[in-house]
């Protein structure tokens, strides 16, 4: 009898073993590391195949865009351009994206964004994500008139408007915070600002908390904070 629940117990086990080991393995799969080399390919060349552009000729070499209203994609969270990239892709059929353009209209991105897999946004923002903002391309602060009102608007909010610091989510030195948050440091004001009054309009619907932040920002508290934001290291 002893020697009968020995054996069940060591079959028991020896299967248990053998399931951890199956699902362990359908998780690496699953979950499969992203590749920069082939994320690095799509970026530069596209797959006209399947209709996917370059995304270089928009947003520059590695990430470095030198087209004010094309952000800097260099060096931005991983997580963070996936989830972009699924919010601009429509989010079933007959709805949506939850980023679009001014006035409820599409997205520019929206049909590049549709093109891509699960596989090829990871491996895209993979790769954006390890290369350097360009100090020679990177946006700077450029209007003095308004530097101190973007700092203070940084570093402090608009408390009698319940506008927090900028700082508490993009950090002091505006790098962001990795999955949650994107650098803005050398983005380009104009993107910035344009991102602002899209959260306030509500065309761009996927971050609730920033629509509310910038539902209480006037156009002139947006440039001031855009602008300063650029030139931040």
């Amino acid at each position: 009898m002893k020697r009968m629940l020995s054996s069940f117990v060591v079959a028991g086990v020896l299967a248990l073993g053998s399931s951890v080991a199956s699902l362990a393995y359908a998780a690496d799969i699953a979950v499969a590391k992203p590749d920069a080399a082939k994320g690095e390919q799509l970026y530069a060349n596209g797959d006209m195949a399947r209709g996917v552009l370059a995304c270089a000729s928009c947003h520059g070499a590695a990430g470095n865009s030198t087209i004010p209203l094309n952000p800097n994609l260099s060096h931005q969270p991983h997580e963070y351009l996936v989830k972009q990239l699924i919010d601009f892709a429509p989010q079933g059929e007959g709805k949506a994206p939850k980023r679009g353009g001014s006035n409820g209209a599409p997205s520019v991105m929206t049909a590049f964004a549709s093109a891509l897999t699960e596989e090829d946004r990871q491996n895209v923002a993979y790769y954006l994500a390890q290369q350097a903002l360009d100090p020679k391309t990177a946006a700077t602060a450029t209007n003095e008139g308004t530097m101190e009102r973007g700092q203070h608007i940084w570093r402090g909010g608009v408390p009698d408007r319940n506008v927090p610091a900028c700082a508490g989510c993009h950090s002091p030195n505006g790098a962001g915070i990795p999955a949650n948050y994107p650098r803005l440091s050398g983005q380009h004001p104009e993107y910035i600002a344009e991102q602002l009054k899209l959260f306030r309009s509500g065309d761009r619907g996927n971050n609730v908390i920033m629509q509310e932040i910038a539902d209480r920002m006037s156009d002139s508290d947006i440039a001031a904070v855009a602008d300063y934001a650029a030139g931040l290291r």
